[in-house]
């Protein structure tokens, strides 16, 4: 079987998915299929299908500290307006099952799921319609609210709009890019003075924001696989500040407990608020939904909802599937194989 994974793509977030992608073609490799890992905006370098094609699986890319410059990446393609570099089409009609392993833009905003839905093509994780709304926060959180799970009570706006709304945000607050993942953009804001500058580091990737209550307590995370909750983890940033961009990909800068050390009660209702949550989306395979135990209401809130999850054996649901004694390789060929089977 011939299994094309794509990944990198014209979003902040993809170094994570160069990252995830390299180590889902190889653990695929090992399994014994033909993978072809490609980059999707900038293409396959002038290579045929039978050129990519491989069970070599000799992939690696390791994440940088910083977000992507996509001014720069935008010279270097030279594409013009367009998100699928030359070769892709080609690519993915050669294989049987394409695994997304994009992160943020048209990879989880449900550009490239329509694109491939007007190809034929069986690809892995939800569809279209499912990833446009988890990734518009706004929308997801309304879907959430009507589901009856709870989430922050929040302020769409724009970020031209938000201070002639000053009068309607509570501090402290979340600040934060409508339909970004991997918190970029994201500030946590105390005072009003810290307002302006939360603003202009959300506009660097969007002008659509989201003024979020900030809510305190402990984090966890839920990944969801054929419909189930597996065992959830918690996350606590090491040192100062939140779970950010840095503490989420760098080494070390994060603890990572799985599963979780929750009572049974707590554990129960995470597990089904997350599956609703999922549900509720109408999201495919497998996802991940975050969340925060707020330490005064003494309850889960849903953060959000992630369509295509971190897959490095590191990330959070290779690390929960684990926990429920699913290898990384065979979280990926299940992964794979479902999307094979639709």
């Amino acid at each position: 079987m011939k299994i094309a994974v794509l990944a990198g793509g014209l979003s902040p977030e993809r170094e994570v998915s160069l990252s995830s992608g390299s180590l889902i073609a190889n653990a695929l490799a090992e399994r014994g299929y033909e993978v072809a890992l490609a980059d999707v905006y900038l293409g396959t370098g002038g290579k045929t299908p039978d050129e990519l094609f491989s069970s070599n699986g000799k992939y690696s890319h390791t994440i940088p500290e910083d977000p992507p410059d996509l001014d720069a990446l935008e010279k270097q393609a030279d594409i013009g307006r367009r998100l699928i570099g030359h070769g892709i089409a080609a690519l993915v009609n050669a294989a049987d099952v394409v695994f997304l392993a994009m992160h943020g833009g048209m990879g989880e905003n449900g550009q490239l799921q329509a694109y491939l839905d007007c190809l034929g093509i069986k690809y892995t994780g939800s569809g279209y319609a499912a990833c446009l709304a988890a990734m518009d926060k706004n929308l997801s959180k309304t879907i959430f609210r009507a589901a009856g799970v709870p989430t922050a009570d929040w302020i769409y706006t724009s970020t031209q709009e938000a201070f002639s709304r000053r009068n309607e945000i509570k501090f402290p607050c979340v600040i934060k890019p409508c339909s970004c993942g991997s918190s970029v953009g994201v500030t946590m804001v105390d005072t009003a003075d810290m307002l302006e500058s939360a603003l202009v580091a959300a506009e660097k990737y969007e002008k659509s924001i989201l003024i979020e209550d900030k809510l305190c307590g402990r984090e966890f995370s839920v990944g969801i696989l054929g419909g189930k909750a597996l065992p959830p983890i918690e996350i606590k940033p090491i040192g100062e500040g939140f779970y950010d961009f840095t503490k989420k990909y760098q080494a070390g800068m994060t603890l990572e407990i799985c599963p979780a050390p929750l009572t049974k009660d707590e554990c129960a209702r995470l597990s089904f608020l997350a599956e609703k949550a999922h549900a509720a989306l109408g999201l495919g395979d497998y996802s991940r939904i975050d969340f925060i135990l707020d330490e005064e209401k003494k309850d889960f809130f849903c953060l959000e909802a992630n369509t295509l999850p971190g897959m490095t054996p590191m990330s959070l649901l290779p690390q929960e599937a684990a926990a429920a004694g699913i290898s990384y390789g065979e979280l990926c060929e299940k992964i794979a194989l479902t999307a094979l089977n639709k």
